[in-house]
Protein backbone atom coordinates (compact mmCIF):
# COMPACT_ATOMS: atom_id res chain seq x y z
CA UNK A 1 0.00 0.00 0.00
CA UNK A 2 1.30 3.43 -1.02
CA UNK A 3 0.90 6.00 1.76
CA UNK A 4 0.24 9.68 1.29
CA UNK A 5 2.33 12.54 3.05
CA UNK A 6 1.42 16.22 3.37
CA UNK A 7 3.99 18.85 4.67
CA UNK A 8 3.60 21.97 6.47
CA UNK A 9 6.78 24.05 6.73
CA UNK A 10 7.17 26.92 8.73
CA UNK A 11 9.68 29.72 9.12
CA UNK A 12 12.46 30.46 7.28
CA UNK A 13 13.74 29.41 3.89
CA UNK A 14 16.66 27.67 5.37
CA UNK A 15 14.00 25.49 7.21
CA UNK A 16 12.54 25.03 3.78
CA UNK A 17 15.41 23.60 2.11
CA UNK A 18 14.95 21.10 5.08
CA UNK A 19 11.87 20.54 4.53
CA UNK A 20 12.21 20.36 0.53
CA UNK A 21 14.67 17.55 1.09
CA UNK A 22 12.15 15.36 3.63
CA UNK A 23 10.07 15.24 0.90
CA UNK A 24 12.59 13.98 -1.81
CA UNK A 25 13.56 11.31 1.09
CA UNK A 26 9.95 10.62 1.30
CA UNK A 27 9.16 10.38 -2.15
CA UNK A 28 12.01 7.92 -3.07
CA UNK A 29 10.96 5.83 -0.12
CA UNK A 30 7.91 5.13 -1.50
CA UNK A 31 5.44 7.82 -0.58
CA UNK A 32 3.28 9.48 -2.44
CA UNK A 33 2.74 13.77 -2.08
CA UNK A 34 -0.54 15.34 -1.37
CA UNK A 35 -1.11 18.94 -1.30
CA UNK A 36 -4.42 17.89 0.73
CA UNK A 37 -3.68 17.68 4.44
CA UNK A 38 -7.01 16.27 4.95
CA UNK A 39 -6.46 13.28 2.52
CA UNK A 40 -2.97 12.64 4.13
CA UNK A 41 -1.93 9.40 5.74
CA UNK A 42 1.10 11.15 7.46
CA UNK A 43 1.80 14.79 8.51
CA UNK A 44 4.73 16.56 8.74
CA UNK A 45 4.98 19.92 10.63
CA UNK A 46 8.73 21.29 10.33
CA UNK A 47 8.56 23.79 12.78
CA UNK A 48 9.95 26.98 13.76
CA UNK A 49 10.54 28.64 17.41
CA UNK A 50 12.84 31.70 16.52
CA UNK A 51 10.61 34.12 18.36
CA UNK A 52 7.54 34.05 20.49
CA UNK A 53 5.28 34.68 17.29
CA UNK A 54 7.50 32.16 15.72
CA UNK A 55 6.02 29.39 18.29
CA UNK A 56 2.62 30.23 18.90
CA UNK A 57 2.51 29.78 15.19
CA UNK A 58 4.58 26.11 14.90
CA UNK A 59 2.15 24.72 18.16
CA UNK A 60 -1.46 26.70 16.22
CA UNK A 61 -0.31 24.36 12.67
CA UNK A 62 0.54 21.07 15.16
CA UNK A 63 -2.85 21.74 16.62
CA UNK A 64 -4.48 22.31 13.61
CA UNK A 65 -3.55 19.65 11.59
CA UNK A 66 -3.59 17.50 15.03
CA UNK A 67 -7.46 17.21 14.04
CA UNK A 68 -7.11 14.70 10.75
CA UNK A 69 -6.04 12.09 13.43
CA UNK A 70 -9.80 12.14 14.00
CA UNK A 71 -11.31 13.41 11.32
CA UNK A 72 -9.30 12.65 8.70
CA UNK A 73 -7.01 9.65 7.40
CA UNK A 74 -4.24 10.99 9.50
CA UNK A 75 -2.51 7.48 10.74
CA UNK A 76 0.86 9.33 11.72
CA UNK A 77 1.81 13.41 12.99
CA UNK A 78 5.12 13.90 12.76
CA UNK A 79 6.99 16.90 14.21
CA UNK A 80 10.36 18.23 13.26
CA UNK A 81 12.77 21.46 13.21
CA UNK A 82 13.38 23.38 15.87
CA UNK A 83 10.89 23.61 17.81
CA UNK A 84 11.05 19.84 17.98
CA UNK A 85 15.35 19.97 19.20
CA UNK A 86 13.86 22.73 21.51
CA UNK A 87 11.02 21.55 23.31
CA UNK A 88 10.47 17.90 22.36
CA UNK A 89 9.49 16.36 26.11
CA UNK A 90 7.21 18.96 26.08
CA UNK A 91 5.69 18.64 22.99
CA UNK A 92 5.15 14.67 23.65
CA UNK A 93 3.54 15.66 26.75
CA UNK A 94 1.46 18.23 26.03
CA UNK A 95 0.45 17.12 22.34
CA UNK A 96 -0.62 13.37 22.53
CA UNK A 97 -1.54 13.58 18.63
CA UNK A 98 2.28 13.48 17.83
CA UNK A 99 3.48 10.27 17.11
CA UNK A 100 6.96 11.11 16.78
CA UNK A 101 10.21 13.46 16.59
CA UNK A 102 12.68 14.67 14.85
CA UNK A 103 16.19 17.21 15.81
CA UNK A 104 17.28 19.51 13.04
CA UNK A 105 19.98 17.47 11.74
CA UNK A 106 17.83 14.20 11.84
CA UNK A 107 15.46 14.86 8.91
CA UNK A 108 17.54 11.61 6.79
CA UNK A 109 15.50 9.58 9.28
CA UNK A 110 11.98 10.42 8.20
CA UNK A 111 10.97 7.61 6.11
CA UNK A 112 12.42 5.17 9.52
CA UNK A 113 10.24 7.20 11.71
CA UNK A 114 7.08 7.26 9.61
CA UNK A 115 7.72 3.57 8.84
CA UNK A 116 8.02 2.76 12.45
CA UNK A 117 4.55 4.67 13.28
CA UNK A 118 2.73 3.39 10.83
CA UNK A 119 3.98 -0.35 11.77
CA UNK A 120 1.89 0.40 14.98
CA UNK A 121 4.53 -0.43 17.58
CA UNK A 122 3.04 1.51 20.16
CA UNK A 123 5.86 3.48 20.12
CA UNK A 124 6.60 7.14 19.67
CA UNK A 125 9.98 7.51 17.80
CA UNK A 126 12.34 10.28 18.53
CA UNK A 127 15.82 10.90 16.61
CA UNK A 128 18.09 13.79 17.52
CA UNK A 129 21.57 13.62 16.18
CA UNK A 130 23.99 15.41 17.60
CA UNK A 131 23.37 19.40 16.33
CA UNK A 132 27.25 19.61 15.17
CA UNK A 133 26.51 16.89 12.83
CA UNK A 134 28.12 17.36 9.10
CA UNK A 135 26.38 18.56 6.91
CA UNK A 136 23.63 15.69 5.00
CA UNK A 137 25.08 15.60 1.43
CA UNK A 138 23.40 14.33 -2.16
CA UNK A 139 19.86 14.08 -0.57
CA UNK A 140 16.91 13.53 -2.43
CA UNK A 141 14.51 16.94 -2.78
CA UNK A 142 11.72 18.34 -4.42
CA UNK A 143 11.37 21.95 -4.55
CA UNK A 144 8.34 23.29 -3.47
CA UNK A 145 9.02 26.71 -4.82
CA UNK A 146 8.62 27.70 -8.43
CA UNK A 147 10.46 25.52 -10.51
CA UNK A 148 12.95 29.11 -11.98
CA UNK A 149 14.05 29.96 -8.33
CA UNK A 150 15.39 27.78 -5.62
CA UNK A 151 17.07 28.25 -2.18
CA UNK A 152 20.74 26.62 -1.92
CA UNK A 153 21.72 26.56 1.69
CA UNK A 154 25.81 26.58 1.62
CA UNK A 155 26.68 26.37 5.50
CA UNK A 156 24.73 25.10 8.96
CA UNK A 157 25.10 26.22 12.21
CA UNK A 158 25.66 29.65 13.87
CA UNK A 159 29.15 30.85 15.87
CA UNK A 160 27.32 34.60 16.34
CA UNK A 161 25.93 33.57 19.73
CA UNK A 162 24.33 37.26 19.64
CA UNK A 163 22.69 37.63 23.70
CA UNK A 164 19.04 37.53 21.78
CA UNK A 165 19.65 34.25 19.67
CA UNK A 166 19.02 30.51 20.17
CA UNK A 167 19.66 29.58 17.32
CA UNK A 168 23.09 28.39 18.11
CA UNK A 169 21.72 25.80 20.64
CA UNK A 170 19.12 24.47 18.19
CA UNK A 171 21.75 24.39 15.29
CA UNK A 172 25.19 23.75 16.38
CA UNK A 173 28.42 25.21 15.70
CA UNK A 174 28.74 26.76 12.13
CA UNK A 175 29.46 24.44 9.45
CA UNK A 176 30.39 25.19 5.56
CA UNK A 177 30.03 22.90 2.83
CA UNK A 178 32.18 21.84 -0.03
CA UNK A 179 32.18 24.01 -2.74
CA UNK A 180 32.15 21.20 -5.10
CA UNK A 181 28.71 19.87 -3.10
CA UNK A 182 27.60 22.73 -3.34
CA UNK A 183 28.45 23.40 -6.86
CA UNK A 184 27.24 19.89 -7.64
CA UNK A 185 23.91 20.97 -6.47
CA UNK A 186 23.38 23.98 -8.51
CA UNK A 187 24.45 22.02 -11.49
CA UNK A 188 21.60 19.69 -10.63
CA UNK A 189 19.26 22.40 -10.14
CA UNK A 190 20.19 24.35 -13.33
CA UNK A 191 19.34 20.68 -15.12
CA UNK A 192 15.61 20.73 -13.43
CA UNK A 193 15.51 24.48 -14.64
CA UNK A 194 16.38 26.47 -12.27
CA UNK A 195 17.84 30.05 -13.54
CA UNK A 196 17.83 31.78 -10.08
CA UNK A 197 19.36 30.49 -7.08
CA UNK A 198 19.52 32.12 -3.65
CA UNK A 199 22.44 31.48 -1.30
CA UNK A 200 20.98 31.06 2.42
CA UNK A 201 22.83 30.29 5.54
CA UNK A 202 22.56 31.66 9.36
CA UNK A 203 25.62 34.35 8.26
CA UNK A 204 26.53 33.86 4.63
CA UNK A 205 29.66 35.95 4.74
CA UNK A 206 31.10 33.65 7.09
CA UNK A 207 31.44 30.70 4.32
CA UNK A 208 34.42 29.08 4.26
CA UNK A 209 35.95 29.82 7.47
CA UNK A 210 36.15 26.45 8.82
CA UNK A 211 37.45 25.41 5.17
CA UNK A 212 40.54 25.58 3.38
CA UNK A 213 41.06 27.80 0.40
CA UNK A 214 37.16 29.01 0.71
CA UNK A 215 35.31 32.23 0.64
CA UNK A 216 31.85 33.47 -0.38
CA UNK A 217 33.54 34.97 -3.39
CA UNK A 218 35.02 32.53 -4.43
CA UNK A 219 31.56 30.21 -3.92
CA UNK A 220 30.04 33.03 -6.00
CA UNK A 221 32.06 32.67 -8.72
CA UNK A 222 32.57 28.89 -9.38
CA UNK A 223 28.98 29.13 -9.12
CA UNK A 224 28.60 31.98 -11.80
CA UNK A 225 29.86 29.61 -14.18
CA UNK A 226 27.56 27.14 -14.33
CA UNK A 227 24.92 26.61 -17.63
CA UNK A 228 21.92 27.81 -17.17
CA UNK A 229 22.20 29.55 -13.86
CA UNK A 230 20.99 33.95 -14.79
CA UNK A 231 20.66 35.19 -11.22
CA UNK A 232 22.72 34.28 -8.28
CA UNK A 233 21.23 36.12 -5.09
CA UNK A 234 22.60 36.63 -1.66
CA UNK A 235 21.11 36.29 1.88
CA UNK A 236 21.67 36.90 5.51
CA UNK A 237 25.36 38.89 4.80
CA UNK A 238 26.83 40.08 8.46
CA UNK A 239 28.22 43.41 7.75
CA UNK A 240 31.22 42.33 9.35
CA UNK A 241 31.71 39.48 6.90
CA UNK A 242 31.66 42.11 4.15
CA UNK A 243 35.14 42.23 2.43
CA UNK A 244 36.87 44.01 -0.25
CA UNK A 245 37.00 40.30 -2.28
CA UNK A 246 33.09 40.08 -1.77
CA UNK A 247 32.19 43.64 -2.97
CA UNK A 248 34.21 43.41 -6.09
CA UNK A 249 32.73 40.23 -7.21
CA UNK A 250 29.45 41.64 -6.51
CA UNK A 251 30.56 44.55 -8.46
CA UNK A 252 31.97 42.49 -11.17
CA UNK A 253 29.98 39.73 -11.39
CA UNK A 254 27.41 39.59 -14.15
CA UNK A 255 25.44 36.86 -12.79
CA UNK A 256 25.36 38.20 -9.21
CA UNK A 257 22.51 40.37 -8.25
CA UNK A 258 23.08 43.89 -6.80
CA UNK A 259 21.29 43.16 -3.86
CA UNK A 260 22.60 42.47 -0.75
CA UNK A 261 20.39 41.54 2.83
CA UNK A 262 22.58 42.51 5.44
CA UNK A 263 20.46 42.08 8.69
CA UNK A 264 22.33 44.94 11.08
CA UNK A 265 19.58 44.90 13.88
CA UNK A 266 20.16 47.89 15.45
CA UNK A 267 22.55 51.38 14.87
CA UNK A 268 23.09 52.18 18.35
CA UNK A 269 26.61 51.21 20.01
CA UNK A 270 24.67 50.74 23.22
CA UNK A 271 21.97 48.24 21.91
CA UNK A 272 25.19 46.72 19.49
CA UNK A 273 26.86 45.61 22.21
CA UNK A 274 24.24 44.58 24.74
CA UNK A 275 23.10 42.19 21.22
CA UNK A 276 27.13 40.76 21.28
CA UNK A 277 27.01 42.09 17.76
CA UNK A 278 30.65 42.98 16.22
CA UNK A 279 29.50 45.71 14.13
CA UNK A 280 28.94 49.42 15.48
CA UNK A 281 27.09 52.23 14.11
CA UNK A 282 30.28 53.90 12.50
CA UNK A 283 31.47 50.92 10.69
CA UNK A 284 28.06 50.49 9.39
CA UNK A 285 27.65 53.98 7.80
CA UNK A 286 31.34 52.63 6.25
CA UNK A 287 30.78 49.53 4.82
CA UNK A 288 27.25 50.87 3.76
CA UNK A 289 28.62 54.09 2.04
CA UNK A 290 31.27 51.71 0.52
CA UNK A 291 28.62 49.17 -0.99
CA UNK A 292 27.20 52.49 -2.68
CA UNK A 293 30.45 53.81 -3.76
CA UNK A 294 31.67 50.79 -5.26
CA UNK A 295 27.97 49.18 -6.38
CA UNK A 296 26.18 52.46 -7.41
CA UNK A 297 23.21 50.36 -8.23
CA UNK A 298 23.10 47.94 -5.43
CA UNK A 299 19.65 47.33 -3.35
CA UNK A 300 20.37 47.11 0.34
CA UNK A 301 18.15 45.13 2.65
CA UNK A 302 18.00 45.15 6.41
CA UNK A 303 16.26 44.16 9.47
CA UNK A 304 16.23 45.85 12.95
CA UNK A 305 15.23 44.89 16.28
CA UNK A 306 13.36 47.12 18.26
CA UNK A 307 12.55 47.36 22.14
CA UNK A 308 16.22 45.44 22.88
CA UNK A 309 15.86 45.32 26.58
CA UNK A 310 18.19 48.30 27.61
CA UNK A 311 17.09 50.55 24.49
CA UNK A 312 16.18 54.23 25.74
CA UNK A 313 14.32 56.39 23.74
CA UNK A 314 18.39 58.02 22.72
CA UNK A 315 18.71 54.76 21.60
CA UNK A 316 15.43 54.58 19.32
CA UNK A 317 16.41 58.12 18.00
CA UNK A 318 19.70 56.96 16.87
CA UNK A 319 18.04 54.09 15.06
CA UNK A 320 15.35 56.15 13.43
CA UNK A 321 18.25 59.24 11.84
CA UNK A 322 20.37 55.95 11.07
CA UNK A 323 17.73 54.79 8.78
CA UNK A 324 16.60 57.94 7.70
CA UNK A 325 20.37 58.91 6.31
CA UNK A 326 20.80 55.42 4.96
CA UNK A 327 17.54 55.03 3.27
CA UNK A 328 17.71 51.40 2.98
CA UNK A 329 15.78 50.09 -0.60
CA UNK A 330 14.15 46.85 1.77
CA UNK A 331 13.41 47.57 5.55
CA UNK A 332 11.89 44.85 8.02
CA UNK A 333 10.99 45.47 12.04
CA UNK A 334 10.96 42.60 14.46
CA UNK A 335 9.99 43.56 18.07
CA UNK A 336 12.25 41.96 20.31
CA UNK A 337 11.40 39.14 21.71
CA UNK A 338 12.51 37.54 25.06
CA UNK A 339 13.81 33.77 24.61
CA UNK A 340 14.54 31.60 27.68
CA UNK A 341 17.81 30.00 27.44
CA UNK A 342 19.51 33.10 25.89
CA UNK A 343 21.51 35.63 27.63
CA UNK A 344 18.87 38.95 26.81
CA UNK A 345 16.44 37.03 28.23
CA UNK A 346 17.80 37.86 32.05
CA UNK A 347 18.80 41.26 31.52
CA UNK A 348 16.82 43.48 34.19
CA UNK A 349 15.56 46.48 32.04
CA UNK A 350 13.26 44.79 29.84
CA UNK A 351 11.09 46.69 27.29
CA UNK A 352 7.31 47.16 27.72
CA UNK A 353 5.36 45.70 24.93
CA UNK A 354 3.33 48.19 24.02
CA UNK A 355 6.42 50.52 23.63
CA UNK A 356 7.81 48.05 21.34
CA UNK A 357 4.92 47.98 19.44
CA UNK A 358 5.03 51.83 19.64
CA UNK A 359 8.69 51.73 17.82
CA UNK A 360 8.23 49.09 15.69
CA UNK A 361 5.02 51.73 13.72
CA UNK A 362 6.90 54.26 13.66
CA UNK A 363 10.12 53.13 11.79
CA UNK A 364 8.53 51.25 9.65
CA UNK A 365 6.17 54.85 8.99
CA UNK A 366 9.67 56.33 8.11
CA UNK A 367 10.54 53.36 5.74
CA UNK A 368 7.05 53.57 4.02
CA UNK A 369 8.28 57.30 3.19
CA UNK A 370 11.54 56.42 2.07
CA UNK A 371 10.37 53.08 0.18
CA UNK A 372 7.66 55.13 -1.69
CA UNK A 373 10.62 57.75 -2.87
CA UNK A 374 12.78 55.18 -3.78
CA UNK A 375 10.01 53.43 -6.16
CA UNK A 376 9.33 56.57 -7.58
CA UNK A 377 12.80 57.42 -8.64
CA UNK A 378 12.50 53.65 -10.75
CA UNK A 379 9.98 55.67 -13.31
CA UNK A 380 11.38 56.51 -16.75
CA UNK A 381 14.38 52.97 -16.06
CA UNK A 382 14.10 50.42 -17.90
CA UNK A 383 14.63 47.00 -15.56
CA UNK A 384 15.13 43.06 -16.11
CA UNK A 385 12.43 41.25 -14.86
CA UNK A 386 11.51 38.00 -13.92
CA UNK A 387 8.10 36.40 -14.14
CA UNK A 388 5.99 34.85 -11.50
CA UNK A 389 2.71 34.97 -12.75
CA UNK A 390 -0.33 36.32 -14.29
CA UNK A 391 -3.62 38.10 -13.05
CA UNK A 392 -6.34 36.31 -13.64
CA UNK A 393 -8.41 37.50 -16.35
CA UNK A 394 -6.32 40.81 -17.16
CA UNK A 395 -3.32 41.38 -19.48
CA UNK A 396 -1.31 42.12 -16.57
CA UNK A 397 1.87 39.84 -15.36
CA UNK A 398 3.49 39.80 -11.86
CA UNK A 399 7.59 39.78 -11.68
CA UNK A 400 10.63 40.85 -9.58
CA UNK A 401 13.49 42.93 -10.39
CA UNK A 402 17.08 42.04 -8.96
CA UNK A 403 16.25 44.35 -6.34
CA UNK A 404 13.18 41.91 -4.97
CA UNK A 405 13.83 39.03 -3.01
CA UNK A 406 11.16 36.31 -3.54
CA UNK A 407 7.79 36.73 -1.05
CA UNK A 408 9.92 39.36 1.19
CA UNK A 409 10.24 42.28 -1.59
CA UNK A 410 8.29 44.20 -3.88
CA UNK A 411 6.77 43.27 -7.07
CA UNK A 412 6.31 44.54 -11.02
CA UNK A 413 3.05 44.41 -12.12
CA UNK A 414 3.71 44.29 -16.29
CA UNK A 415 1.34 45.27 -18.54
CA UNK A 416 1.47 43.08 -21.70
CA UNK A 417 -1.29 40.93 -23.99
CA UNK A 418 1.50 39.00 -25.04
CA UNK A 419 2.29 35.68 -23.79
CA UNK A 420 4.55 34.85 -21.08
CA UNK A 421 5.32 31.83 -18.91
CA UNK A 422 6.77 31.69 -15.45
CA UNK A 423 10.71 32.09 -15.17
CA UNK A 424 11.18 34.08 -18.52
CA UNK A 425 13.37 37.39 -17.93
CA UNK A 426 12.60 40.24 -19.25
CA UNK A 427 13.13 43.70 -20.10
CA UNK A 428 10.45 45.98 -18.67
CA UNK A 429 9.85 49.70 -18.66
CA UNK A 430 8.37 51.56 -15.69
CA UNK A 431 5.30 54.05 -16.14
CA UNK A 432 4.71 53.99 -12.30
CA UNK A 433 5.05 53.58 -9.11
CA UNK A 434 3.51 52.94 -5.36
CA UNK A 435 4.73 52.65 -1.85
CA UNK A 436 6.79 49.35 -2.87
CA UNK A 437 5.69 48.42 -6.40
CA UNK A 438 6.48 49.47 -9.23
CA UNK A 439 4.28 49.22 -12.65
CA UNK A 440 5.49 49.04 -16.03
CA UNK A 441 5.24 48.05 -19.62
CA UNK A 442 7.52 45.48 -21.76
CA UNK A 443 10.21 47.58 -23.35
CA UNK A 444 11.45 44.80 -26.08
CA UNK A 445 10.16 41.53 -27.35
CA UNK A 446 13.35 40.01 -26.03
CA UNK A 447 12.94 36.88 -23.30
CA UNK A 448 14.81 33.59 -22.47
Amino acid sequence: MSYSVAFVSLGCDKNLVDSEHMLGILHQGGYTLTGDESEADVLVVNTCCFIEDAKKESIENILEVAKYKHEGRCKALIVTGCMAQRYKQEILDEIPEVDALLGTTSYDQIVDVVNNVLSEKGIRPQHFELIDREFLEEMPRILTTAGYFAYVKIAEGCDNHCTYCIIPQLRGKYRSRQMDKIKGEVVRLAKDGVSEIILVAQDTTRYGVDLKDASLAKLIRELSQVDGIEWIRILYCYPEGITDELVQEIKTNSKVCKYLDMPIQHASDHILKRMARKSSNEYLKTILSKLRHEIPNIAIRTTLIVGFPGETEEDFDVLCDFVKEMRFDRLGVFTYSQEEDTPAASFEDQIDDRIKIRRKEVLMDLQQDISKQLTKEKIGKTMQVIIEGKLIEEDVYIGRTYQDAPEIDGQVFVNYSGQLISGDYVNVHIVDANDYDLIGEIADEYSK
